[in-house]
């Protein structure tokens, strides 16, 4: 994408002049999803139920709240409570940094920016992840899920959202800010542009130079 296009498409999106640029963090900044699967399948156990681990990894993204109503119903609360418990000793050490995350972050803090993790999971998980993998942000904004991300960046005043759901590019157009999807999750560029997706990746290795000329481009707007 040339200059002149980045300008077309983000002139509208210009926030302060601080950069600040929200991530999602399951599947985004991290692969979470062995150690999602794992919690998953252990906390219906403990309240006598199985669960598909396919099932588990398409919910991947939505509050746990939401995703064990669809597929533990009737226990649905004992079983958030169960995965609680379990998540910091079975999730968290199955967890590893996707690459080109550490760099992505870096790119936003080293041009004076901030970068915060928007995640639908709750505070002490997320502080957990980052710990276990090593990777400082500056703010994290929990328990947020698509027009709840929106929210959170509207209060961050951020100019863009990187994500792997569809939720998250429903998050940005909601905040009117950028919306950039990475198809390191479970749905592709299709199902991101649809939700709204502005530009997309297959990874987040791509993020650091498109960020360079970007920011370029929002800084002259």
């Amino acid at each position: 994408m040339s200059d002149q296009e980045l300008g077309q498409s983000y002139d509208c999106r210009v926030r302060d002049e601080q950069l600040t640029v929200g991530f999602d963090l399951d599947l985004t900044l991290v692969d979470s999803a062995d150690g999602i699967v794992a919690t998953y399948v252990a906390a219906a156990r403990s309240v006598g139920r199985e669960v598909d681990p396919n099932a588990v990894r398409a919910t991947i993204g939505i509050p746990l709240e939401e995703s064990c109503r669809l597929l533990l119903p009737g226990v649905d609360e004992e079983a958030v409570i169960a995965y609680r418990q379990l998540y910091p000793r079975l999730g968290v050490r199955a967890t590893r940094l996707l690459p080109g995350a550490r760099a992505a972050v870096d790119a936003v803090r080293e041009r004076g920016g901030r970068a915060a993790v928007v995640t639908a999971k709750i505070e002490s998980a997320a502080r957990l992840l980052l710990d276990h993998v090593g990777l400082e942000v500056d703010i994290i904004a929990a328990d947020r899920y698509a027009e709840a991300k929106g929210a959170a960046l509207v209060e961050l005043d951020a100019w863009a959202l990187v994500g792997d759901h569809p939720g998250d590019m429903v998050g940005a157009g909601t905040a009117g800010a950028l919306a950039v999807g990475v198809t390191t999750g479970s749905h592709g560029e299709a199902a991101l542009r649809a939700a709204g997706a502005d530009v997309v990746f297959a990874s987040l290795l791509a993020f650091p130079g498109w960020l360079e000329a970007a920011d370029v481009v929002r800084r002259s707007a």
